[in-house]
């Protein structure tokens, strides 16, 4: 296993289209090389969130941030709109001929490669053929990244482009790209887009990578977590969560150590956003690999999530 500089800063934000179910947690390396954990909180002020990583890890130290919406795109996708790098194709978002790129379509007609986003708002009688009709497919399999495919035991995730439903992702992508990545950009790296983790976690650097909180659950328990959604099953993580970091010496802040305990009386959203952290400590630990792709469409075009096989 490779071994990794440790950040100084890790921070994990669950990410949602709505305010406030955007959450975050993070941890800090002490003196004694061991890290600090604290509660979670809100997602606030999304323009300085880079800028403010930067001051808590000083420019001597690095921060490690991991965010949970797509960071990529689909390769059928890319080779119709003639992408070769999402990296490079980041800051030409909202501007010239991708100027409607974030603006979701109203209508069928409207989608095409530049505005592929669909539909707007909870229209009756939207359907997802309508989306597969606008990208020139029939099935969906086209429109998901690999990491979004699903197989050996993982759920097959939603489309990039679709934005409807408790489980669509992309509103919650147009927020994350167009406030948070795509005005920084000159100052992040992005795994794995940018070489392998253990180049990118170097003094100075703040390194961003996709996340995905759901796969980290079979990281610390193989019981079956059930809904989320429901405390008494998110009690049942509590002891695999707070064994993991004693094991690990990761001092545990009054208030998350009481979260946790409790079952995380702030909702799912705290939840997600702690166990996402635990996951990338697990990384950053040397416990799990980041799962470096190794295939160049997967490194230049769809991106990866960070500890899944690839």
């Amino acid at each position: 296993m490779t071994e990794l500089i440790k950040p100084k800063v890790v921070y994990h934000a669950d990410w949602s289209s709505k305010e406030e179910k955007r959450w975050c947690a993070r941890a800090v390396l002490g003196t004694d090389g061991h890290y600090n954990a604290f509660a979670p909180k809100q997602v606030v002020n999304l323009g300085s969130l880079i800028a403010d990583l930067r001051t808590e890890a000083s420019e001597t130290r690095c921060a490690f941030a991991g965010v949970d919406f797509p960071i990529g795109v689909p390769a059928f996708y890319a080779k119709r709109a003639g992408i070769s790098s999402f990296r490079a194709l980041l800051p030409k978002l909202g501007r010239g001929e991708w100027k409607d790129f974030y603006s979701v379509c109203d209508e069928p007609g409207q989608i095409s490669e530049h505005r592929p986003f669909y539909p707007n708002g909870r229209y009756k009688g939207k359907r997802k053929q309508e989306l597969f009709r606008g990208h020139g497919v029939s099935s969906l399999e086209p429109l998901l990244r690999r990491c979004e495919r699903g197989g050996n035991g993982q759920r097959q995730a939603c489309c990039l482009f679709w934005t409807l439903g408790g489980n669509q992702v992309g509103k919650a992508a147009i927020i994350g790209w167009r406030d948070v990545l795509g005005p920084a950009l000159r100052n992040v790296s992005l795994w794995p887009f940018d070489g392998p983790l253990p180049s990118l976690l170097v003094p100075g650097s703040i390194v961003v990578a996709e996340t995905y909180p759901a796969e980290c659950y079979g990281w610390f328990s193989k019981e079956p977590l059930g809904s989320k959604r429901d405390r008494r099953n998110r009690r049942k993580l509590r002891a695999s969560l707070l064994r993991w970091a004693d094991a690990q010496s990761v001092t545990l802040e009054d208030g998350l150590r009481k979260e946790i305990h409790d079952g995380f009386s702030q909702g799912d959203d705290a939840f997600d956003a702690v166990v996402g952290l635990f996951g990338m400590l697990q990384v950053c630990l040397g416990q799990r690999e980041p799962g470096e792709p190794n295939k160049h469409i997967i490194r230049e075009i769809e991106g990866w999530i960070l500890g899944r096989e690839s």
